[in-house]
């Protein structure tokens, strides 16, 4: 799988991130709002957020997240944890968006790209979110996630231990979903 790509949308172009991107993207994370619902949320420091930066870069599944009609980086997201396995499942997440852009447009665009891009490759896709981060959960509900996992296990952050669920959308629910109505 491309984990790579550039891909866009209407609003939106995501390509892959880059170490010159530092400054644009800790501008946006800087915002401690973003990170409040978040099992991460002290993300928004800089002692935080920089090591999750370079983890994204060497993972090598990142993208900016740039809004088309200003050129400014937006946020992030990755793909992560390819198996190609029995028809193949690819993760999701690391996503984050400006306060500024906020509310379904982006999100779901972003998703929608992302998802298409995917199912290219694989069947299913994966989301882990955090169990208290309602926002991120509800979002996943809008966009046709399935919640599968009550229980997607503890991930270590930099704030400490977090509970996360998880949320699938196949390739066929894909097709047939919120996002490819629109």
């Amino acid at each position: 799988m491309d984990r790579q790509p550039v891909l866009e949308g209407e609003r939106l172009l995501l390509r892959p991130l880059r170490a010159d991107d530092w400054q644009a993207l800790y501008a946006v994370a800087s915002d401690p709002l973003i990170w409040q619902l978040h099992p991460a949320h002290d993300r928004w420091q800089e002692r935080v957020f920089r090591p999750y930066f370079e983890d994204a870069l060497a993972q090598g599944g990142a993208v900016a997240v740039i809004d088309r009609s200003s050129g400014a980086i937006i946020g992030s997201s990755r793909w992560q944890g390819h198996d190609p396995a029995q028809g193949g499942s690819v993760e999701i997440g690391w996503t984050f968006l400006a306060r500024s852009h906020w509310g379904r447009t982006c999100n779901e665009e972003m998703k929608r790209l992302m998802l298409a891009h995917a199912f290219r490759w694989v069947d299913r896709v994966h989301f882990r979110v955090g169990e208290h981060n309602l926002r991120s959960r509800g979002a996943m509900v809008r966009i046709g996630g399935r919640l599968t996992e009550l229980d997607g296990g503890v991930v270590e952050t930099a704030s400490g231990p977090a509970r996360h669920v998880v949320y699938e959308i196949t390739r066929d629910s894909f097709a047939s979903g919120p996002l490819c109505q629109r």
